[in-house]
């Protein structure tokens, strides 16, 4: 996936500023797609270019003038072939997990310089893990009066909550296996 498919998206969710694009990015499309908001401003320039988005100029009275950003047909052509093409399974790279393999080969005290940083590993899941839990109870208050749209895109939050439990689970398991190493 491409950047441009993630603003593609979230453009035809809701049309909006560069900005209000970023800050969705941070609440919501950032759970499964990153992107600075340097990188944003300087993919929609290209899409514009490109003719997959317009933009208009609207005054906001005392401030500088703000762009809002739309999907023109060309840019939902894009989308449309990139939705119907079929997706490959992504290829995981673990740093984590390569390391914890290789705490066969270190001594006590690397171990335990690796239970303190698959413990640290774990409270940035479990944080991560409250954010969407929040997010969930904001966003989704009343699952039986979502709409398509609102349906969909809980059902990738929920997806995103069962990960950070699988991952948390996971790294519980590895600290019980690394603390009964030494016993």
């Amino acid at each position: 996936m491409a950047l441009e498919h993630a603003i593609l998206v979230s453009l035809l969710e809701q049309p909006g500023s560069g900005y209000e694009l970023a800050r969705r990015f941070e609440r919501s499309i950032g759970r499964f797609w990153t992107a600075t908001h340097q990188q944003i401003y300087h993919v929609l320039k290209r899409m514009e270019t490109d003719g997959w988005v317009t933009a208009v100029e609207i005054g906001q009275g005392g401030r500088p003038d703000k762009r809002s950003w739309s999907v023109a047909a060309p840019g939902r052509d894009v989308l449309t072939a990139w939705l119907r093409a079929p997706v490959q399974p992504e290829a995981v790279r673990h740093e984590l997990a390569v390391k914890i393999r290789g705490a066969a080969f270190d001594d006590a005290g690397g171990r335990a310089a690796l239970i303190t940083e698959v413990e640290r590993y774990r409270a940035t899941h479990e944080d991560t893990l409250d954010r969407y839990l929040t997010g969930e109870r904001r966003d989704f208050p009343d699952a039986g009066t979502l709409d398509t749209g609102q349906r969909l895109q809980h059902v990738v939050l929920r997806g995103g909550i069962a990960y950070e439990r699988m991952v948390l689970d996971w790294l519980d398991d590895v600290l019980a296996t690394l603390r009964g190493l030494d016993r």
